[in-house]
């Protein structure tokens, strides 16, 4: 962990990765993009969706992101990744203003790539730190 942030933001995603009904492995993205920029931030949110869905063994094209604008359960700043025949779960994310900046807390089944995951989302410029769960 780079600092005490980051080991705060670590182990509140790794409380979100215990044991339930689906077994999960987590990321958290590190951008530069502060509260004026949240077109920017959801574009990073649906990226970063699309690859966790690409090695999740779903085409990114047959998924969609679910924001619960609908839903009283749901906070402003989280989202689902859902595929569009059945709406499974494929991921799931709260983006974080900490510090002046945003990070994304995703998290997604841990039978996908969580390897090829961190490697993809550090392709597409982010800092990223892998959580995994139990």
């Amino acid at each position: 962990m780079a600092d005490a942030l980051d080991d705060d933001i670590y182990q509140r995603t790794k409380a979100l990765l215990e044991p339930g009904e689906i077994k999960l492995n987590g990321a958290v993205v590190h951008t530069e993009y502060d509260g004026g920029d949240d077109v920017k931030m959801m574009q990073a949110t649906i990226d970063v969706g699309d690859v966790i869905a690409a090695h999740s063994g779903h085409d990114p094209n047959d998924c969609y992101v679910y924001s619960g604008n609908d839903d009283p359960d749901f906070s402003s700043n989280q989202h689902q990744g859902l595929t569009l025949d059945d709406e499974e779960f494929v991921w799931e994310c709260q983006q974080l203003l900490r510090d002046g900046s945003f990070d994304i807390v995703i998290y997604y089944r841990a039978s996908a790539d969580h390897g090829a995951i961190l490697d993809e989302i550090q392709e597409l410029g982010f800092d990223v730190t892998g959580v995994e769960g139990e």
